[in-house]
């Protein structure tokens, strides 16, 4: 063993991954419960044990380096398998993931597949009426959110982004158009989720931005005043699946920002189960195809 590698704990491995992970100094201090000071050093402590630059310096966000990149493949892999090992031995067999309205797939059966493969384990998934309520009370480990909404005290992951599609009803004379614009939504009353969803008001320029807006608490409220043509919507394209409502036409939009999909704990180090699902969650958000969405609301695949 060389003398670099003898100097090298799992700490320096956990912090440069973390970093990595999420491209950020502070959102890894605070998964890692560690000052940001402390941080930097073991990263640097890391890197003059490998004598090897791994974090470009003064990039904001964080970018690797070319060794930085390979480097972290391998990491990954030694973390990964460490997990496996130490959730093997855990009396806690089961992750509990929370939702709060359509899980994105294919997203969570590649992800909830490979973890259960890997560690044995079960994955139990819970629609939850409040996310955040819920995983202070610790009824679940993890949560998928969907959206930008910063929500303190939470160590969030970012997986994938996704677009999104018109929602209308379907006696709207818009369910016959095959795409809509982004802006044609602001022209009229637009159906928002107060909760949990994903589209806002804010989401369009001060010079077009929707003026007559419909609220609601939950999804099945929101695709009710869809369907009763109160208002218009937009949703995540993984959202746009066959027999969402019948009452529900979903259009292909233009020129829609698209949609944050994160997973969040909370801010401790997680326990070896919890690791194991986030590098499967990871793992899955790099390898799956982007859904989006025919006219009718006929979903497919996007190779």
């Amino acid at each position: 063993m060389s003398a670099a590698a003898m100097n090298v704990e799992m700490r320096h491995l956990r912090a440069f991954a973390s970093v990595a992970t999420h491209r950020s100094f502070t959102m890894a201090s605070r998964e890692l419960m560690i000052t940001q000071p402390a941080l930097t050093r073991t990263v640097q402590q890391l890197e003059t044990a490998l004598q090897v630059r791994l974090i470009a310096r003064n990039a904001r966000p964080v970018e690797l380096t070319d060794v930085g990149r390979r480097f972290l493949e391998r990491v990954r892999r030694v973390l990964a398998e460490f997990d496996r090992a130490m959730a093997a031995t855990s009396d806690e067999r089961e992750l509990r993931l929370g939702f709060h309205w359509v899980l994105p797939h294919p997203w969570a059966q590649l992800a909830i597949d490979r973890f259960e493969q890997a560690t044995a384990a079960t994955v139990t998934v819970s629609r939850c009426a409040d996310l955040v309520a819920d995983l202070a009370a610790g009824e679940v480990d993890v949560v998928v959110l969907r959206g930008a909404r910063t929500l303190p005290g939470l160590t969030a992951v970012h997986l994938f982004d996704e677009d999104r599609v018109a929602a209308v009803s379907a006696r709207s004379p818009l369910a016959t158009r095959e795409k809509l614009h982004w802006d044609e939504l602001a022209d009229r009353p637009l159906v928002v989720n107060t909760v949990y969803g994903s589209t806002r008001p804010e989401q369009w320029g001060p010079r077009h931005r929707p003026q007559q807006i419909v609220t609601c608490s939950n999804f099945d409220d929101w695709l009710e005043l869809v369907r009763a043509d109160h208002g218009v919507g937009a949703v995540p394209a993984s959202v746009a699946r066959p027999g969402l409502h019948p009452g529900v036409a979903l259009i292909p939009l233009v020129g829609a920002p698209s949609v944050p999909v994160r997973l969040l704990y909370r801010p401790h180090q997680p326990d070896p189960l919890l690791r194991c699902f986030l590098d499967a969650a990871v793992s899955a958000a790099h390898e799956q195809p982007a859904p989006t969405v025919m006219p009718s609301g006929r979903s497919y695949q996007r190779a």
